[in-house]
Parts: structure tokens; C-alpha cells; sequence
């Protein structure tokens, strides 16, 4: 294992109807880029979200040396509605216990660690692009200060431009990053 953050062995999941994802090895190295691409209903988001320890495997062990966060992935971690970009910060850092209890420390300090986000602080989840959606939970997630972090369809919804303006980011964001993406 060395120095990975994260490891699959020999990593499945079955379900009634047969296999989801099957004999997955995969070793991920502090600060890597990894994309696992796949056709539609292959199973790679099942799979990102078992690799983050959000989904039941049959066979197969996951080891993470370092804390997992999600990224995007829709329908499971995206922004809420209602919600502005600052509120989701803090929200994030209430939940985590790292919100100072005075509202307005609690506002600049959400605001702090928006600063690199190029996002309207005031933007409601609703009003959010794709990118947009992607950007926000990145920074959510690296509020965590994972080791890796799982993002999902990073090629769906997106321009080429935008793809690229996000692989970049990802790539740049510090920890390692696993990444799903429909095969080419």
C-alpha cells in the first residue's frame, strides 16, 4: 500500500440482479488525478461511492489512510435549492463543529473559505450552473481536509471549456482526487 490514501482490492458489489461493479484494483497516491470511466449503468458512480465508504460491497476491501469526501455527485451530494453559497459554508463548518457562534464571525469566516471560490456568495444552489454546483463542493469538501476527494460525471452537463476549467481545478485542489467520467 505505501504511502496510497486510498486502496481497492479486488473490490465488488452484487446485488439480486447480478453484479454492479466486479474485481476493481486500484491504488490512489497523495495528490493524484484518477478518472474511472465507464458507459452509462456500468456502475461508476455505485463504485465512487463505495471507494468514499458510502455504498455496501460484497467482496473486495477498501482502505483509506486519509479522511474521503465527495465532491459533486448528483442526486447524493449537490448544492441545496434554497440554500446561497455562503449558507452552505456555514452549514458545513456548524456541522463540523468549526463555526464560531457569533453570526456575523460565522458569516466572514464562511466568506474566508469562499475567497478562492469564484462564486457569488449570494447565488442560491438553484441558480447554480453545473461548474458552479462542482465548484461549491469542492470547497465543501476540502473544508474537511481530505485526503481524497470522489467526484462524479465531471464530463457531464459541461463544456469542453468548462470540463477543462475543472479538470484544472480538481487537479489543483491539493488532495487526491478520484474522478467518474462516461468512457470516451
Amino acid at each position: 500500500m505505501g504511502d496510497a490514501v486510498l486502496v481497492a482490492e479486488g473490490l465488488g458489489a452484487r446485488t439480486r440482479r447480478g453484479w454492479v461493479f466486479r474485481g476493481v484494483d486500484l491504488s490512489v497516491a497523495p495528490g493524484e488525478y484518477v478518472a474511472l470511466d465507464g458507459a452509462a449503468g456500468s456502475g461508476r458512480t455505485s463504485l465512487l461511492l463505495a471507494l468514499a465508504g458510502y455504498f455496501r460491497t460484497t467482496e473486495g476491501t477498501v482502505t483509506r489512510t486519509a479522511p474521503a469526501a465527495l465532491g459533486f455527485v448528483a442526486g447524493v451530494n449537490e448544492p441545496e435549492p434554497g440554500l446561497s453559497v455562503a449558507e452552505h459554508m456555514e452549514e458545513r463548518l456548524v456541522l463540523l463543529g468549526r463555526a464560531p457562534w457569533n453570526l456575523r464571525k460565522r458569516r466572514r469566516e464562511a466568506l474566508e473559505h469562499l475567497r478562492d471560490v469564484p462564486l457569488d456568495p449570494k447565488a442560491l444552489g438553484r441558480d447554480l450552473d453545473r461548474l458552479g454546483a462542482h465548484r461549491l463542493c469542492l470547497a465543501l469538501a476540502l473544508v474537511n481536509e481530505p485526503g481524497v476527494i470522489l467526484v462524479d460525471d465531471v464530463d457531464n452537463g459541461l463544456s469542453e471549456v468548462e470540463r477543462t476549467v475543472l479538470e484544472k481545478t480538481l487537479r489543483e485542489s491539493g488532495p487526491a482526487v478520484v474522478v467518474t467520467e462516461r468512457a470516451a
